[in-house]
């Protein structure tokens, strides 16, 4: 119940400026080491970020160097404070820019970093910061949860890459599906089960018993279903899925509405199995393209060939039904190598 309660506040958080989730650095630290090859001599941005508190910031600047970055850029929203030293208040929306370390002492000190003012808001979907945006190669951040599919839809338009948290329930939405399905987006490296604590603002209400506050009067709260949605290729992604599993019809019985076989279990999915598969959404946590297929998904009542890929022979509704009774949403794969 109490995880419930966290993941209800998270989805509902940014329609009421609840919507301030930062991410913590240990979480950032362990995915992004993945992708250092592909920083070098880039312009990173970090477009939803309140650099008080914004790990992505920390993490980028103290490694500026290490991952050798050409410059790193961080929007800030209107009423957060102007200068991350001096605890100043701003009403008006800022942004920083740094290039790197020019003292040699490797630490991004003050005077090293740009703090300027933007004319709106620091709204990711405002003129200039979409300025800012076409100036970078790579966006890093953790965007508005409830904004997500938005703003996935401006990072593909602007054919940015990105690593970027989400909540597993995006895989649902239908353009998000879409790119995943045409292997333009997948989910990160490091992050495949369990929930994830994320700090939040001063005022957000803390109702999960598995919320915290620190001995600096920091909130936390712990959500499941966190993800890391990126286009960034990594090796690990193309390992193969260990398939140990002979197909038997009683054990992956056939949906009434479908031509394919059900399985609930990612890890029990048949190496022998030529056809067409129905497995969990969180299958995609394990997907390598270059083992199997993504042909479409079934995950509401109502049939869109486009979404779900395959022929659809039932009569009313279009989630994946056994024996007259529904079942969970559904991914259909194949197997490429049979």
């Amino acid at each position: 119940m109490a995880k419930q309660t966290a993941n209800k506040n998270l989805r509902s958080a940014k329609t009421d400026k609840k919507d301030e989730f930062y991410t913590q650095l240990s979480d950032i630290e362990k995915e992004l080491k993945h992708y250092r090859n592909h920083f070098k001599d880039k312009v990173v941005l970090c477009n939803c970020d309140d650099p008080r508190v914004s790990n992505f910031f920390h993490f980028f600047s103290y490694n500026f160097e290490r991952f050798g970055l050409k410059k790193l850029i961080a929007t800030c929203y209107k009423s957060q404070e102007s200068d991350l030293f001096s605890q100043k208040i701003s009403e008006q929306a800022i942004y920083l820019e740094y290039t790197g370390d020019k003292n040699g002492n490797n630490v991004p000190d003050v005077e090293e970093i740009g703090i300027k003012h933007l004319k709106g808001d620091g709204d990711f979907r405002s003129a200039e910061c979409i300025e800012l945006l076409k100036e970078a190669d790579i966006v890093v951040t953790n965007p508005p949860f409830s904004l997500f599919r938005e703003y996935i839809a401006q990072l593909v338009e602007h054919d940015k890459k990105f690593v970027i948290i989400g909540n597993l329930n995006a895989l649902t939405y239908r353009d998000i599906f879409k790119l995943i399905k045409e292997n333009k987006l997948w989910f990160g490296h490091s992050i495949h089960s369990g929930d994830r604590e994320f700090r939040v603002p001063e005022d957000y209400p803390l109702n999960a018993a598995s919320s915290r506050i620190d001995d600096e009067g920091n909130k936390y709260i712990r959500v499941k279903g966190v993800r890391w949605f990126t286009n960034l290729d990594y090796n690990e992604r193309h390992e193969d899925l260990i398939l140990f599993k002979n197909y038997n019809s009683e054990e992956y019985p056939t949906y009434d509405n479908y031509n394919a076989i059900n399985v609930d279990v990612t890890k029990l999915i048949p190496m022998d199995y030529e056809g067409v598969m129905g497995v969990p959404i969180t299958y995609i946590d394990k997907y390598n393209p270059d083992q199997f297929e993504i042909l479409g998904m079934a995950s509401s009542a109502g049939y869109n060939e486009e979404i779900v890929g395959i022929p659809f022979v039932g009569v009313k509704d279009a989630r994946p039904i056994i024996n007259g009774k529904n079942t969970y949403a559904r991914v259909f794969i194949k197997n490429k190598k049979l």
